[in-house]
């Protein structure tokens, strides 16, 4: 569901979700059941040629009812966006505010459609 969401959101990149090592170890009631968990979306171009500069950390949690998502790239002088009940953008360093990037529009996408989804799965 996450590597679909990402595949229409940043087309024509192609997706795959890799939990993160915490995700992993916390056993098989973690993850999307609980939306508080970590992944890697590791990127290929169209052709299958691995791009690691696309590539993205996830970030999924709870803070009451709400679902949080924070969404960024490996390169700590990309911003990255974190979204809860609107989008904001944050120095990945420092975590000041910051204006969006200009390639920042799919992220934002891609987090609202995430929340959606996961919103709605996480209710039933």
């Amino acid at each position: 569901m996450v590597a679909a969401a990402a595949d229409l959101c940043r087309k024509p990149l192609r997706h795959a979700v890799i939990p993160s090592p915490a995700t992993e170890d916390a056993g098989p009631t973690s993850g999307l059941q609980e939306l508080d968990c970590g992944f890697r979306l590791e990127v290929r171009s169209p052709e299958g040629e691995r791009l690691l500069d696309d590539d993205l950390e996830l970030e999924l949690y709870r803070s009451g009812r709400d679902l949080n998502i924070t969404l960024g790239w490996s390169d700590d002088r990309r911003p990255l966006l974190w979204h809860g009940s609107h989008p904001v953008w944050m120095d990945a360093v420092t975590g000041e505010r910051c204006s969006a990037p200009s390639d920042g529009q799919p992220l934002e996408a891609l987090a609202r459609r995430l929340r959606a989804l996961l919103a709605g799965s996480a209710s039933s």
